[in-house]
């Protein structure tokens, strides 16, 4: 399993009129957390398009269970497990300290700049059969 985890501070920004963060922005940070998980394993996102490779969100949930509010400061955590030969699902918990606030999933496909479905580069899944093996600490997890 692939994982790493992002701290964030909830701005005034992402805060509606209740003081409560804007259910959207959840996958703003889910994005977030995405991307750490690439870098960490050494394969950023902005390399893969620099490959000519995507990953667009076929689907995406969030389930509440806690309102966080303005000044919280939050801890994203991003899981893949289960990956097919052209797509990803990525599973995330939002924490403020132990208290669980949401947790959620996206689905993604690797797509090329002319967005048909292809398998991900060969590069990507030696990264992550490497990153499988080392332990879960080492990826920030």
């Amino acid at each position: 399993m692939l994982s790493a985890s992002v701290e964030v501070r909830v701005r005034y920004g992402e805060t509606d009129k209740m003081g409560i963060v804007y259910h959207a922005n959840y996958l703003t940070w889910f994005e977030i957390a995405r991307i750490e998980l690439l870098d960490s394993i050494g394969c950023p996102y902005k390399s893969l398009e620099e490959t000519d490779f995507f990953l667009p969100v076929l689907s995406c949930r969030v389930d509440f269970r806690r309102p966080a509010h303005f000044d919280d400061r939050l801890r994203i955590v991003v899981r893949i497990d289960e990956s097919s030969s052209v797509r990803i699902k990525a599973d995330y918990e939002v924490f403020r300290d132990d208290d669980l606030l949401a947790t959620g999933q996206t689905t993604h496909a690797f797509v090329s700049g002319e967005g048909k479905v292809v398998r991900p580069p060969a590069s990507f899944l030696e990264r992550v059969r490497q990153s499988v093996e080392k332990p879960e600490q080492e990826l920030g997890g």
